[in-house]
């Protein structure tokens, strides 16, 4: 992350700040108002800078985030459908280490922008609109793009995602109830076209989150200065909630189960909400007489694996 930080800072020195928070503020009002983009969001160059540095480092803390919960796999190659300036492919690397990635997008300013904020990085970059050929790779991501997309557009993409994926598939929305339902819709696709659920659930079967609740989960991002300003925040980080779906083509083992919330602590008890096997969600408890399974549990977080694998 601190080497995207210095290269999105050496970018941002060619725009007027006043310029840069000027776009923030409407890209921030186009994308707060949900509805599909007839067009692309990012209209010129100031717009796909303001984009980067308004969202590229949260984006890449949600997908880095996101990529982990994977399995172990041999991954060469990465397509991301939809990547902008490029943040998906700086968690790839970041996440996997030597990893081909391509970045696929349909505006030309997004992708020079991310070409060069990714000097000193061998990604690859592609002009592309939905429906268009995706090149084969043994990983294929779409993130923060189903939501600008109508309910055929999102068929399509997914479609073509897991056609082009060898192994894996990850893709991302925002933590909100209408991300979560983009990212359930996508996983019931991915089930019934054969693939298998990596994370984050525990099973294969229907989600058993129920009524007003909703699975995502949180990754912390560490502000800059300018990020500050852009967003008019005090505080020196963010917490980027997400929901996610990661599948894969040949089966892998469940998780026993995910912890979907923060932890709450009482003195001798700590009490995790657990999405478990059987598509139940809510609140197991562990007691200090459990010895070595209450000090997981005191070391617990947002979206980790319960119980942990030393444990299992």
């Amino acid at each position: 992350m601190s080497e995207l930080r210095e290269a999105l800072d050496e970018v941002l020195r060619d725009v007027a700040p006043a310029r840069v928070a000027e776009s923030v503020r409407r890209l921030i009002a186009d994308y707060r108002g949900g509805a599909p983009a007839d067009e692309p969001l990012l209209r010129d160059m100031v717009d796909a800078t303001a984009y980067a540095a308004y969202r590229m480092p949260a984006t890449h803390a949600a997908v880095a985030a996101a990529f982990g919960q994977l399995p172990p796999l041999e991954l060469s190659s990465h397509t991301d459908l939809g990547g902008g300036t490029g943040a998906g492919a700086w968690a790839a690397r970041d996440v996997f280490g030597r990893i081909a990635s391509t970045v696929l997008d349909q505006v030309p300013e997004a992708l020079r922008l991310g070409r060069r904020i990714a000097a000193a990085e061998s990604f690859a970059w592609q002009e592309w609109r939905l429906g268009e050929p995706v090149p084969e790779a043994d990983l294929v991501t779409a993130s923060y793009v189903l939501t600008e997309l109508d309910e055929q557009g999102r068929a399509t993409l997914v479609e073509q995602a897991r056609a082009a994926a060898r192994k894996a598939v990850v893709l991302v929305e925002p933590g909100t109830p209408q991300g979560y339902r983009r990212i359930l819709d996508a996983r019931e696709v991915l089930i019934a076209d054969g693939w298998h659920v990596a994370a984050p659930c525990p099973h294969q079967l229907a989600c058993g989150m129920q009524g007003r609740d909703w699975c995502h989960f949180a990754a912390r991002v560490n502000r800059s200065a300018l990020h500050r300003r852009l967003k008019e925040a005090s505080l020196g980080y963010e917490d980027e909630k997400y929901s996610f779906v990661a599948a894969t083509r040949e089966p892998v083992p469940n998780a026993g189960g995910r912890v979907v919330r923060h932890p709450a602590f009482r003195k001798g008890l700590v009490t995790l909400q657990v999405c478990r096997p059987a598509t139940t969600v809510g609140p197991l408890l562990v007691p200090k007489r459990e010895g070595p399974l209450y000090k997981a549990a005191r070391d617990a977080e947002w979206g980790d694996q319960w119980p942990p694998h030393s444990l299992v």
